[in-house]
């Protein structure tokens, strides 16, 4: 729904519902008000038709004590003589045009009446007893069912010999005068002891009145109307009943009426007039409405088209808001601002996604995009990608806030180079990057450049030497998009600093062993659940019996597509991409398992596992051992382990941990490789060391090479002093192996004794083998 829509539907809306509000209360109000004027009518009529009833009583009661104060009238009463009295009541009756008359005695016995026979009880005895006790009575009485105002006094000569009275009917003559007097229609209305109506005087039609009571005469009994006004929606009138009369025998009431349409008439009007200045309202709001709506809207959607604008990235110099409103304006004007600040955050947020934080050297995003714009140019240039060697070591020794000043440091002396140096960048980590405006460097220029980089830098008022390792690749040598250079850039380095070269350039088909690398990184996750791997088992004899006496096993990976992957290829990977410790789980559960089935069929052999780097500080793998023996019901005899140096010097302090946890589980632990680290005797003695494993480089010529043969000797004659066993690997000639074990090695292993063999090949080789003879014959 459009805005300017729900405008208008809200300002009607609220109009309609305060209108009708308004209008309802008043028509209510105005209702009420008629209605309580009406009641104050009916209250009004009925004190009127009391006074007109106390008037004419007193009229009464005035013409009642003349009769009572006449001499002839009291002496017929003295002397009882029925026929004047008779003679008197009637002419005095006739003079106060009275209805009925009445002569009794003292104790109450009707001596002469106009309507009740003689010697009969007084007919009143209600008034006849408050006439004794007050000394006169005026009220309303019930003769023959019919309503009279009467007067009972007492008649005295000088003492009380009787009581006179006189009454008038209360019919239509009342009832009209009180019409005549208030405009209001009253009924006299009396029921005898059965509820019938037996009297019954209107100033208005008789049919009415008996309507109207007919409906209500179980009420009027119950004295539902009595002293009060009763209207409801059914009734045509207002009704007031006032009780004349109540006794055991009669009800006698006056039922003033006020007609409901005579009242309410000019209510009606006004509610025909009301309704029709609601209309009228309605038709001047709504013209209001759509004129708010359209002045209040058109300025909104003014604005709301700019902010859509400058949303989309257009520049807006001016909002023309079409609105004096100070809001609007102000509105306007706050949207060329937020379209400035917005232009200043994105211009911050394009230089943070371009740009490295530490540094604020372009980053890898923004040497793409350059890369790319220097290709298309065509112009020749040269990447020369950086590696900090060790950073980690770095961050480790001096802490990350100091590996951050060098970081830092470096970028500074990058920026500062002089041509042909374009830019330069960094995109990782420890990786920097320059871009130079040549086809390629020569020597004296690169070492230059990174000497220039590579100058001392104080950290911690220590003095560093950064060690940088570069690759190299050559636009259009070696590439003609920015995603191919940079890829080969990495390929460099990446052989840099596996060979710990200062400089790589990148060669023809180094792409294709990267994506093999990639490929088998990738595949050797699955290489296990598909059944991919084996492991090989190469024997070790004894120079001393000529036995075998153990077997070392060897991982083997066939791949499905390159077939056969040298383990030291597949497991370097692992290494890398974190993975071996997936192959070192396999690779223990896999040789327990042999192990297991070896002992089922009678063969109580020994293997020799190479653990990894990672491996060897990881302090669950004494545990995780522990539970393969017991589920596959082995003894520590049964397994050794072998580490390389460099795997130990990683970390000497976990390694060793973890080392002296699986010495005291019984484990025969060795050094492999030996020779071939940065470690010596003296640093390996401090590690629970059982054996020294010779590195092949040393063995394979050592009946030709003089060196080789110092190197071996002394190394054997220094491990016999530490107290370990001495294993040369790479014994491929009987040459080799009789000049190794006259130097007293302990333990030879190589193609001479036997090539690594599958598993199930294991029984038959061993059954088949005869024990070496060698010479023990010491060399001088």
């Amino acid at each position: 729904m459009r805005f300017r829509t729900r405008l208008t539907l809200v300002l009607l809306t609220v109009v309609i519902i305060s209108q009708l509000a308004t209008g309802v209360a008043f028509l209510r109000a105005t209702q009420n008000d008629a209605l309580a004027k009406g009641n104050q009518r009916l209250e009004v009529g009925a004190r009127v038709f009391q006074q007109l009833l106390d008037i004419r009583g007193e009229q009464l009661r005035n013409n009642v004590a003349i009769l009572a104060d006449d001499f002839g009238f009291k002496s017929a009463v003295a002397t009882e003589d029925t026929a004047t009295l008779f003679s008197v009541l009637a002419n005095h009756g006739d003079r106060a045009s009275a209805d009925m008359v009445m002569l009794s005695d003292l104790s109450g016995n009707v001596l002469a009446s106009s309507h009740h026979p003689e010697d009969s009880r007084m007919p009143f005895p209600e008034l006849f007893e408050r006439a004794q006790q007050t000394g006169s009575g005026v009220g309303v009485v019930i003769a023959a069912g019919e309503p009279y105002e009467f007067v009972l006094m007492p008649v005295r000569a000088p003492n009380l010999i009787g009581w006179v009275g006189m009454g008038f009917l209360i019919d239509e003559g009342v009832t009209e005068e009180i019409n005549a007097l208030t405009g209001l229609e009253i009924s006299i209305v009396t029921y005898d002891a059965s509820g019938n109506i037996s009297y019954l005087a209107s100033s208005h039609q008789a049919q009415l009145a008996m309507g109207l009571m007919s409906g209500h005469s179980d009420k009027l009994m119950e004295g539902a109307y009595t002293a009060r006004s009763q209207m409801s929606e059914d009734d045509n009138y207002l009704s007031y009943a006032s009780t004349l009369l109540a006794d055991q025998q009669h009800q006698s009431f006056a039922l003033i009426q006020l007609s409901r349409e005579e009242l309410l008439g000019a209510y009606s009007h006004l509610q025909w007039q009301l309704l029709s200045i609601v209309a009228l309202m309605l038709l001047l709001t709504l013209a209001a409405a759509m004129w708010s709506a359209r002045s209040i809207s058109q300025p909104l959607i003014a604005l709301a088209q700019a902010a859509k604008r400058i949303g989309q990235g257009e520049r807006i110099e001016h909002i023309s808001s079409g609105s004096s409103v100070t809001e609007t304006n102000q509105l306007a004007t706050t949207l060329l601002s937020m379209q400035e600040d917005i232009a200043k955050r994105e211009a911050t947020l394009l230089h943070q996604s371009r740009h490295d934080l530490l540094t604020n050297l372009p980053n890898r995003v923004s040497a793409f995009e350059d890369i790319q714009r220097l290709t298309q140019r065509g112009q020749p240039f040269t990447l020369l990608r950086f590696s900090i060697n060790d950073f980690r070591s770095i961050n480790d020794t001096f802490g990350y806030e100091l590996g951050d000043h060098l970081l830092v440091t470096l970028a500074k002396r990058m920026q500062d180079l002089p041509s042909p140096v374009i830019k330069s960048y960094r995109l990782d980590g420890d990786e920097l990057m320059l871009v130079l405006e040549q086809a390629d460097v020569n020597r004296h220029k690169r070492e230059e450049i990174m000497a220039l980089i590579s100058e001392p830098i104080s950290l911690d008022k220590s003095l560093i030497m950064p060690s940088l390792s570069a690759g190299e690749v050559n636009y259009p040598a070696h590439g003609d998009n920015a995603q191919l250079l940079l890829r080969r850039s990495d390929i460099a380095l990446d052989k840099a600093r596996r060979h710990r070269h200062s400089h790589e350039r990148y060669e023809e088909g180094q792409d294709e062993q990267h994506l093999r690398q990639l490929m088998l990184i990738r595949d050797l996750q699955e290489a296990v659940d598909n059944g991919e791997l084996w492991m090989a088992y190469q024997p070790k004899v004894d120079t001393t019996t000529g036995r075998v006496c153990q077997f070392e096993a060897l991982m083997r990976w066939r791949h499905p597509t390159l077939g056969f992957v040298p383990p030291d290829e597949f497991i370097g990977l692992a290494e890398r991409s974190g993975n071996i410790g997936l192959l070192s789980d396999w690779m223990l559960a896999h040789v327990c398992e042999q192990l297991h089935h070896w002992k089922r069929r009678g063969h109580h052999l020994s293997v020799a596992i190479n653990l990894s780097a990672s491996d060897v500080i990881d302090p669950g793998l004494p545990m995780h051992i522990t539970e393969l023996f017991e589920s596959y019901d082995l003894t520590p005899d049964q397994l050794a382990l072998e580490v390389t140096e460099s795997a130990v010097m990683q970390d000497v302090e976990a390694a060793t941990e973890t080392l002296m946890a699986l010495s005291q589980m019984g484990l025969k632990i060795a050094i492999d490789d030996y020779g071939t680290g940065y470690s010596s005797l003296a640093q390996i003695k401090r590690l629970p060391v059982d054996e020294l494993k010779i590195d092949k480089s040393f063995v394979l010529k050592i009946d030709t090479q003089q060196e080789d043969l110092t190197i071996v000797r002394s190394t054997i004659e220094m491990g016999h002093h530490l107290g370990l066993k001495i294993v040369a690997e790479g014994v491929e000639n009987s040459a080799s192996a009789e000049i190794l074990s006259q130097l007293r090695c302990d333990y030879l292993q190589g193609y001479w004794i036997s090539k690594p063999m599958p598993a199930d090949a294991i029984t038959g080789w061993l059954d088949e083998f005869k024990p070496l003879h060698l010479s023990t014959a010491a060399i001088n």
